[in-house]
C-alpha cells in the first residue's frame, strides 16, 4: 500500500469517533469547525442516498458521513486545489476513495455536466460573509471559505436546484442573523424548508447558527426543531453535541 504524505511541518493529524477517523489539516489554512460535524448530524442521510457536499474544504462531512452510514457514493466539490488535494488524501488516509470522491470544480460552473437531478442530499456549509462585512482573513484559503467571494448565498440554492432529484433534500448550516434571508431565497427557487433547528452556544444566548433542511418542490410545511445548545453552564458539551 503506498505511503499517504503527511507534512508535519505544514499539517496537522487530527482525529474523531476515538481515533478511528482520521483527518489531516493546514496548520495555518482553513480548519473545520463544530459547524460541520452539527451540519453532518442534522443532515440524517439515508442508505443509499447519493451525496454531494458543495465546499467540501478537507472533505471533512463525507467523511463523517461515509464513517458513520451506509450512503451510495459521496461527492465533494472543492474550488481551492490545496483543499482538494487534502481532502482527496484524506478519503485515501480512512480508506473510504471507493465511496468518496473529489471534485475539484468552480460550484458555479456544475451546469452542464452530467450532474443534472441525480443526486438524493446535498449538503452545504457555505461561506457565510458578504462581500465588505468584517475582516477579510488575510490567509487566502480562510478568506475564500468564509466571505462570499467565489459562490454566494444564490449561487450554492441554484447549484443545490440544479442537482437535486424531485424531492432531493438540501441541508444547509448558515448564520441566524441570516434566517430570514435563508428561508426567502430557498423558497424563492422552491426549495421549501422542511426543518429548522437553531443552535445556541449557551442556553440563555441568542442562537448563533441555524440548520435548515428543504425539499426540492417540496409542500409548504416546516418542523421547527427543539433548539441545540452546544455548551453547558460549565463549558462542557451538552449531551446533545455530544451525539
Amino acid at each position: 500500500m503506498k505511503k499517504l504524505s503527511w507534512n508535519e511541518a505544514e499539517e496537522t493529524l487530527d482525529t474523531l469517533f476515538g481515533g478511528r477517523l482520521r483527518i489531516l489539516q493546514k496548520k495555518g489554512g482553513y480548519r473545520f469547525s463544530i459547524d460541520a460535524l452539527l451540519l453532518a448530524h442534522f443532515a440524517e442521510p439515508r442508505s443509499k442516498d447519493r451525496i454531494i457536499d458543495l465546499g467540501t474544504g478537507c472533505g471533512i462531512m463525507p467523511l463523517i458521513i461515509a464513517f458513520r452510514k451506509k450512503t451510495g457514493k459521496i461527492a465533494g466539490v472543492e474550488i481551492q486545489p490545496s483543499l482538494a488535494d487534502l481532502a482527496r488524501r484524506n478519503a485515501a488516509l480512512n480508506r473510504l476513495s471507493t465511496r468518496i470522491k473529489i471534485l475539484e470544480k468552480d460550484l458555479r460552473d456544475l451546469e452542464g455536466k452530467n450532474v443534472r437531478g441525480i443526486f438524493d442530499l446535498v449538503l452545504s456549509n457555505p461561506p457565510y460573509r458578504k462581500v465588505g462585512a468584517g475582516r477579510v482573513n488575510p490567509r487566502l484559503e480562510k478568506a475564500l471559505a468564509r466571505h462570499e467571494f467565489k459562490a454566494t448565498l444564490q449561487d450554492v440554492l441554484r447549484a443545490a436546484r440544479y442537482l437535486l432529484k424531485e424531492k432531493g433534500r438540501l441541508a444547509m448550516i448558515y448564520p441566524a442573523s441570516r434566517a430570514a434571508e435563508l428561508i426567502q431565497e430557498m423558497r424563492q427557487i422552491h426549495l421549501e424548508p422542511k426543518r429548522l433547528q437553531f443552535v445556541h452556544s449557551h442556553l440563555k444566548e441568542e442562537a448563533r447558527l441555524v440548520m435548515v433542511e428543504g425539499f426540492k418542490e417540496g409542500r409548504a410545511q416546516v418542523r421547527i426543531l427543539p433548539p441545540l445548545v452546544v455548551y453547558d453552564s460549565a463549558g462542557n458539551y451538552t449531551p446533545e453535541a455530544r451525539e
